[in-house]
């Protein structure tokens, strides 16, 4: 970058900021500061002659640039007016930690306040277990390290008889989170749930794909959404047997951390993959509205979670509303990439954010780079995937990909929807690496203990029973 040009982007920063001068006091004290930073910074713009800025020195730019934009409009809001001009609306309040439940019970206060005091100090470890499996996996986790995960997680399950995800013993399940909380562990659960189209509970195998990862016509989704249809009717009888256990934890005042449709963005699921006011957002405002205003369940932190690999600017589409979830959270089984942090801590707008699923424990160096995730769980032991597994979820994503292709190719010389674009380049990114799976780790048992050791003996992560740093 020439002296030059360096130099004229400074001097027009500092015109932007000399555009506002008849604002308030307070925020013409702002400009000041401002004006003084950007000051601080001409120097070694011009010192650096044809040498190029720092990766600090620009990101101190961006930075004053933004907060400058603050003040006057813009991409930032409208924060303030010319002469003559309408009053600039006030700031919003900065988040306080406040659960968007305002009956929530003490339990769920002081849970919610342990994320907002973890965030960028440390991240909560977690563990999800089969229903039918209660802590087999938790307890893997110690006898290889030594240290329980600060998280117990688990599921209300869908199958029958004896299989890992079944409902026979949601009653062991809901002891064994009272178990664990005692012991000092946080609960999380999620529900792998079948359609409203079929009766509880499934058969393991068949129903995995032939409900929870089937989908509802349309014509059926808008009578879901609909309050007086008998489909919305047998939805709620599902939520009402959650509720049930869900009350028990309450009534035990154990807080519980509540992912819901967990995953919502993606078409792999009933719920899922319907962006719009009228599409999953929606039904999981339902969610929120049966268990809290019906079956008065003040004891949840809510938890919004995505999926990824995603297209940019996806997760925004299925967003609820920051009313509506006290954690926003997605689930990656690929690389952490940065551009999904600051995506999730823009939706949150200050809430605390988590990894809600990972196929593997996040590295010393992905949490340095990313520090603000107040948790993160993998997901339970599984066998890893056969080739033939792999396959037919290969064939799944293809015969998806054909379809969409065909849909497009019907509109001839027509303009795809943003929405049928995404869910296109979304297949299509699936369809990448399939290697691996949902908490499958192959290879050496041994190799797997150690990779275990090492990553709990980062201080980073907070086991259980592990203070907060200061």
């Amino acid at each position: 970058m020439r002296k030059s040009v360096i130099a004229a982007m400074a001097v027009t920063l500092c015109a932007a900021a000399s555009v506002f001068a008849q604002a308030a006091a307070d925020v013409q004290q702002q400009r000041q500061q401002l004006q003084q930073q950007l000051q601080q910074i001409q120097q070694p713009l011009q010192q650096l002659g044809a040498g190029t800025p720092s990766p600090e020195l620009q990101q101190q730019i961006q930075q004053v640039t933004q907060q400058l934009m603050q003040l006057g409009g813009g991409r930032g809001g409208r924060a303030g007016a010319g002469p003559g001009g309408p009053p600039r609306a006030a700031a919003p309040a900065p988040y306080q930690c406040e659960p968007v439940n305002p009956n929530a019970t003490p339990e769920a206060r002081a849970l919610l306040r342990t994320l907002c005091d973890v965030t960028g100090k440390g991240t909560l470890t977690g563990q999800h277990n089969f229903p039918n499996q209660r802590d087999y996996d938790t307890n893997r986790i110690f006898d290889a390290t030594g240290k329980y995960p600060a998280i117990w997680g688990s599921d209300f399950g869908f199958t029958d008889g004896e299989d890992k995800d079944a409902i026979t013993h949601r009653d062991l399940m809901i002891a064994e989170a009272k178990k664990q909380a005692a012991a000092g562990s946080i609960i999380y659960l999620c529900w792998h749930m079948l359609r409203p189209t079929e009766d509880e509970p499934g058969k393991p195998g068949d129903s995995w794909s032939g409900s929870v990862q089937a989908r509802l016509t349309d014509d059926q989704w808008q009578e879901l959404l609909a309050s007086d249809s008998p489909l919305h009717q047998r939805w709620e009888k599902y939520m009402d047997t959650a509720a049930v256990y869900l009350k028990q934890l309450q009534d035990a005042h154990i807080a519980v951390l509540w992912r819901p449709m967990h995953e919502n963005n993606g078409t792999f699921f009933w719920w899922g993959g319907r962006p719009g006011p009228y599409g999953t957002a929606m039904l999981y405002r339902e969610v929120y509205n049966r268990m809290v205003n019906v079956h008065h369940l003040n004891n949840l932190v809510w938890v919004w979670n995505q999926n990824g690999p995603a297209p940019g600017g996806e997760f925004y589409n299925f967003f609820p509303g920051k009313n509506y979830c006290d954690v926003v959270s997605y689930d990656n089984y690929r690389t952490l990439d940065d551009r999904y942090y600051y995506e999730i801590q823009t939706i949150a707008d200050g809430k605390p954010i988590a990894l809600g699923e990972v196929g593997s424990i996040p590295s010393a160096e992905t949490l340095k780079a990313q520090p603000k995730w107040a948790f993160y769980m993998t997901w339970a032991t599984n066998a890893p995937p056969t080739p033939a597994a792999i396959q037919e979820q290969r064939q799944q994503l293809q015969q998806q990909l054909q379809q969409l292709q065909q849909q497009l190719q019907e509109l001839g010389a027509g303009t795809p929807s943003p929405e049928l674009l995404q869910q296109a380049l979304r297949v299509t990114m699936q369809l990448g690496p399939l290697a691996g799976g949902r908490g499958g780790r192959g290879g050496n048992p041994e190799a797997a203990r150690q990779a275990l050791r090492d990553a709990y003996a980062n201080p980073y992560l907070l086991k259980r029973g592990d203070p907060i740093p200061k």
